[in-house]
């Protein structure tokens, strides 16, 4: 069953997100906070900017240089022609049990060419989520910070999961900063 508003703001209140912001909508800015069945979580200012040292190489999830990537801090980061960075939220989320969460990218960023990805929260991961940011156009995109970048839903299971992903002590537990594939 997707969850609703009133669930998030109490699930919340009980640390599944932090830092947690109710619905923000302001001229000017990418809306954040709860929406009527979701939370729009925002973008941090740190950016991980993938940068190839060369074009004759491959991308090999299995190894991963973690030299790709020049480090960037600050009120937006500009994603070059055809590249992509990686984010991560500013809030912190503990997922209970017997939910799981998806995550979408937010319209206005989709609209634009540029594509959010993020997999699904499992049951009882917890930590700052790692977001893919992928301009898709010819030009360089734009990227607010501690602005709205997607819509986590919440979906709720008639009976807790038999195994968590705390249980299987997976590799992107408690992960507290941006963090690059792992093999």
């Amino acid at each position: 069953m997707l969850k609703n508003d009133r669930w998030i703001r109490e699930k919340a209140l009980n640390g599944m997100i932090e830092p947690f912001a109710d619905s923000a909508k302001s001229e000017g800015t990418i809306s954040s906070g709860t929406s009527a069945y979701g939370y729009d979580m925002r973008v941090s200012d740190e950016f991980r900017v993938f940068l190839p040292p060369d074009m004759d190489g491959i991308v090999d999830p299995k190894a991963f240089s973690d030299g790709n990537f020049t480090e960037y801090k600050g009120s937006a980061c500009i994603i070059p022609p055809n590249a992509y960075a990686l984010g991560r939220s500013v809030e912190y989320f503990r997922i209970p049990r017997d939910v799981l969460a998806i995550c979408f990218g937010k319209s206005t960023y989709a609209r634009c060419g540029i594509v959010v990805n993020v997999t699904p929260l499992e049951p009882e991961w917890e930590g700052y989520v790692t977001i893919s940011i992928s301009n898709t156009t010819p030009l360089p995109a734009k990227i607010y910070s501690n602005e709205g970048i997607a819509q986590v839903l919440f979906l709720g299971a008639d009976e807790v999961c038999e195994t968590s992903y705390a249980d299987k002590a997976g590799k992107y537990q408690a992960q507290k900063h941006i963090t690059p594939p792992k093999a």
